[in-house]
């Protein structure tokens, strides 16, 4: 006996329960290769592989328990993001910018940045200055901040200076920022936050830029975000060998 063709709205039924059975539970698309990228940018943001450690492929293989397959295709990976070089010949190493492109790279940065908050503060909507408060506030809770030992911001969206930049809808600065730049300025920022007392401030001065945002003051958002970063630079300079004088963390914009 053949079974009945189902109507029209037996398999608009059907589908309405498959739909609900699929979105059940979220899919989750991550192959091993990205968990492995994931594992080593936090690794490398956090310092734990600081600027210019040489990459054992085998050791680093054995210590995530992979095989060397998925874990060159994630090097590959993040040389494309400019956070791994890698020397014919003579293997890779975690991406390291020589002083003086380090500098420049900083003080294009505070530029960059100090206009973007500027823009931030005319352009923003109430609720994503709420969002941003929110952030900062999860952000309070870390024990490296407690404790002074570290600041350490997760990427894109649950990064303080990534929202910001965005929301000043200033299209070539979001490239330069968002782009290309900003793996290698999330090493530097992280390492400059584990100096003694720099991670409270820098949260502390992460408060103000917000409360200038909150005010849609242009001036003293942009004034607030330079000071933040130059105070950042200063450190990373100190952190890499080139001390500056305490009188420029105090520096007035």
């Amino acid at each position: 006996m053949k079974a009945p063709l189902k109507t029209d709205d037996s398999i608009d039924q059907r589908a309405k329960e498959m739909k609900a059975g699929l979105t059940a539970t979220p899919v989750e698309a991550r192959s091993l290769v990205d968990v492995i990228v994931e594992r080593l940018e936090t690794a490398i943001f956090s310092g734990e592989l600081s600027p210019g450690t040489k990459i054992s492929e085998q050791a680093l293989a054995k210590a995530l328990g992979v095989s060397r397959g998925p874990l060159r295709e994630a090097i590959n990976r993040l040389e494309g993001r400019k956070l791994i070089e890698r020397t014919p010949n003579i293997g890779s190493r975690i991406a390291k910018l020589a002083e003086g492109d380090l500098n420049d790279l900083l003080v294009a940065r505070e530029a960059l940045e100090g206009i973007a908050c500027r823009y931030a503060a005319e352009r923003m909507t109430d609720s994503e200055i709420s969002a941003l408060k929110r952030l900062l506030a999860e952000h309070g809770k870390q024990k490296g901040i407690k404790s002074g030992t570290g600041y350490y911001q997760e990427s894109n969206d649950v990064d303080f200076h990534f929202r910001i930049i965005k929301a000043s809808g200033n299209k070539r600065i979001i490239d330069m920022l968002c782009g290309d730049l900003y793996d290698l300025l999330r090493v530097y920022r992280y390492r400059s936050s584990t100096l003694s007392g720099r991670a409270g401030r820098a949260y502390e001065e992460h408060l103000d830029i917000v409360a200038a945002l909150e005010a849609r003051d242009p001036d003293r958002a942009e004034a607030a975000m330079r000071r933040h970063i130059r105070n950042a630079r200063t450190h990373v300079e100190r952190k890499t060998g080139n001390v500056a004088s305490s009188e420029e963390l105090n520096e007035p914009s």
